[in-house]
């Protein structure tokens, strides 16, 4: 494969300025997930530490192998809700590695309000838990939560994506054979107590540990006995009398020992073999993508310049490279295995959405995974594409690519907009992971364009009442627009929706593929059957 010729020059104007911007965005990025991971409360340290308990990350170091990566998924998740006051969604969540096997992690924060379930809390762990359904992967459950936050039930419990789908989730992993481990560090109440007895092994802290339908002051309103937590659900009683769990520890430290040793036991899967050559680090540097993207997300620029900071060897066999050239396609390596890459080089056309479609049959015949870089306004309007048929030659495109076999990842690296977010792998379309860098946008049409279409649209009522348009009313129409855009169309507004599986610092994208694409070949790839194509 030849390496792409790179155009940009470091010691250009641009290139500064945008390093300039993109360095501070990243450091942004980087202080709020610092603080959504670390900072809490003294009163929340201390009482943990009243209790023996160790904060969760604290936890999740034992638990993982030394040395080994730990990719999170989204760590700002719930920046934006609930008054700041569940950071990171009060869990931990990602695929880490355990006594050398790959596992999907999900830790609960008992710093953050015992641990309750807030709404958010619930879709983190139900997509963490696809995402092990996904890529047959176990899971580890670190378990230490109050239940449900009663002040939110009604958003967290009835539905069918909601509180029940976690268990759902759990049963669908027992039967595809996926080990499940749950470390009981605190209480798990109600529904919580459905984690550790729908988990093949179970480790309950003694003293500290207990697992329970209902907890002592419920059992006493509802049927008056009195019983102390021991008595009801703790250590002792769980792994002598009624064996729910399987051992019991002194301490945080010796059940995360037997918890490794467990699953030290388990049988390594075989995994997909998917074509793979020696490792090689890009020819160009990473954070040279500091300088390539623009500090205007309505600018374009040439992802080939993307795709060559993250590949191996900036090396790119590219398809089609005269036609349809508003999408860039072609095969790399990145960690030494074989991927397709779709990336965006401006709007699609009709040729663009043909290159990619038949683009991605090839890499579903080839077994190939597939990565979608996002840069897309959409796909093109006007009498002229519809007469040509974009409608229907986007939904080609949209088509192979929903019913492709092959694991497939998405990135946004810009914006993100309407149809072209759907052809290119958005969040519907169920990527293996789909991540965020910070300065990305995402929303059914750019800010622009829709202030402008609201006004036109509000011109167009008033004049049709026979009335003059305000043009103090319209200017105010345009800035709410433009106001309600700027805060939910930002990365870290998608990202507190869980509408991706995290942001990501531009020059650790490599990285985070890299784990997905080797957890995704610990499941099967499955033979694609595409539906109809309207010719």
């Amino acid at each position: 494969m030849r390496r792409i010729a790179t155009r940009i020059s470091p010691g250009s104007a641009s290139y500064r300025a945008y390093r300039a911007h993109n360095l501070k965005v990243a450091e942004a990025f980087r202080a709020r997930q610092a603080a959504a991971r670390f900072d809490r409360p003294d009163r929340d340290r201390q009482r943990l530490a009243r209790q023996d308990k160790q904060m969760p990350r604290e936890r999740l170091e034992q638990l993982l192998d030394p040395g080994t990566p730990f990719l999170e998924f989204s760590s700002l998740a719930a920046n934006m809700a609930y008054d700041g006051g569940s950071p990171s969604a009060s869990c931990i969540t990602g695929i880490g590695v355990v006594g050398g096997r790959e596992v999907v992690i999900n830790c609960s924060d008992p710093s953050v309000k015992g641990g309750a379930w807030y709404p958010l809390t619930v879709k983190k762990i139900i997509r963490a838990l696809d995402i092990a359904i996904e890529n047959r992967l176990p899971v580890v459950h670190l378990c230490d939560s109050a239940g449900a936050f009663l002040p939110l039930q009604s958003d967290l419990f009835a539905d069918k994506t909601m509180a029940g789908r976690i268990f759902r989730n759990q049963c669908v992993l027992s039967k595809l054979g996926c080990k499940q481990l749950a470390l009981v560090f605190g209480h798990c109440t109600a529904g919580g107590a459905y984690i550790p007895t729908l988990s093949d092994y179970a480790v309950i802290v003694e003293g500290t540990g207990a697992v329970f339908l209902g907890g002592p002051p419920l059992v006493k309103a509802a049927t008056g006995e009195e019983v102390t937590v021991e008595e009801l659900g703790g250590a002792r009683m769980h792994t002598s009398v009624s064996g729910t769990c399987d051992f019991h520890a002194a301490n945080e430290a010796e059940a995360i020992a037997i918890g490794r040793e467990v699953v030290m036991q388990w049988e390594r899967r075989e995994k997909f073999p998917l074509q793979r050559e020696a490792p090689e680090d890009p020819w160009y540097d990473p954070a040279e993508l500091y300088g390539i993207v623009p500090d205007d997300a309505r600018q374009q620029f040439d992802m080939r310049e993307v795709i060559a900071r993250i590949v191996d060897g900036s090396r790119l066999a590219e398809y089609q490279p005269d036609y349809g050239d508003t999408l860039v396609c072609g095969f790399a390596n990145l960690w030494g295995y074989k991927v397709g890459v779709l990336g965006n080089n401006g709007v699609l056309f009709n040729d663009s959405s043909l290159k990619a479609a038949h683009f991605m049959e090839l890499c579903n015949q080839n077994r190939v995974p597939m990565i979608f870089l996002q840069n897309i306004t959409g796909y093109m309007v006007g009498r002229e594409y519809e007469r040509r048929g974009i409608t229907k030659d986007g939904a080609k495109m949209i088509m192979v690519q929903a019913c492709s076999e092959v694991p497939k990842f998405t990135v946004m690296t810009n914006g993100s907009y309407g149809a072209g977010n759907y052809g290119m792998c958005g969040r519907a379309f169920d990527a293996r992971l789909l991540f965020s860098w910070p300065h990305s946008r995402i929303s059914v049409m750019g800010e622009d364009q829709a202030a402008n279409t609201l006004v036109t649209i509000k011109a167009a009522q008033l004049k049709r009442e026979g009335l003059e348009p305000d043009a103090a009313e319209l200017e105010r129409i345009r800035a709410d627009v433009l106001a309600n855009y700027a805060n939910t169309t930002s990365a870290y507004y998608a990202t507190s929706e869980l509408w991706d599986d995290g942001v990501l610092d531009p020059v650790d994208t490599r990285n985070a593929l890299g784990i997905g694409i080797e957890a995704a070949l610990n499941a099967p790839f499955g033979d694609p059957r595409y539906g109809v194509l309207r010719l």
